[in-house]
């Protein structure tokens, strides 16, 4: 695995009413990958989008689209969202009853396959699915909405989970709170994703918004 940190800027806080300009400002202007928050108002208080309008931004940007899945039931919608063009899916460890079910379910549509973990999850939920996936995702914010602040708990989680995955073709990625301050810390602690929502669309020029955070996580 590459030690490059990737940065991905998560669309939650983009603005909506010109959604495919803004996926392709910031690509253009260097993230690694894509971020796609999809909550249903049931597994998380808030509401976002779902698959069609994956597929409406899919023609915009040829960059991975990471599509973190906060919805229970998961696994009635894999299907649709792997459809819609995305590269990763991403389900929560607390929102599905049988996980390596799900998982496998993920893999046979030919998508890579990722867990979440809530704060108060502990790292021990994915210990015994490593085979199955190529990312773990730790929600360093109670995910529902952006804007929060970082809990630093969760440093912790994100060092016995680089110590569990050693080895292992496993990236570790981060998602809430996410600046120029907090993103050493994650970095130091063992991430190598780093999803930022506020921290890039609200501070344009995208291009230095997102250097802001790829120097000082590199160095």
């Amino acid at each position: 695995m590459s030690g490059a940190v990737l940065i991905a800027p998560s669309i939650l806080a983009a603005d909506f009413a010109r959604l495919a300009e803004e996926v392709r400002a910031v690509d253009e202007a260097g993230a690694d990958w894509i971020h796609l928050d999809v909550m249903d108002g049931h597994f998380v208080p808030n509401i976002t989008f779902g698959p069609d309008l994956v597929r409406a931004i899919r023609p915009h940007c040829a960059k991975c689209f990471d599509t973190h899945l906060m919805i229970a039931p998961t696994d009635p919608y894999l299907e649709a969202f792997a459809r819609a063009g995305a590269d990763r899916i991403i389900v929560h460890a607390e929102a599905t009853t049988h996980l390596d079910r799900t998982l496998q379910v993920i893999a046979g549509l030919g998508k890579a396959a990722g867990v979440a973990l809530n704060p108060a999850t502990p790292e021990s939920a994915v210990e015994h699915v490593l085979d199955r996936i190529d990312l773990v995702l730790v929600m360093t914010v109670n995910p529902g909405f952006g804007g929060q602040k970082f809990i630093p708990a969760q440093l912790e989680k994100i060092r016995r989970l680089r110590a569990m995955t050693a080895g292992r073709d496993i990236r570790i990625e981060v998602d809430g709170g996410i600046t120029a301050e907090t993103a050493p810390k994650v970095v130091a602690a063992g991430a190598t994703v780093l999803v930022a929502g506020s921290a890039v669309f609200a501070n344009p020029p995208y291009g230095r918004a997102i250097a802001a955070l790829r120097p000082r996580v590199i160095a």
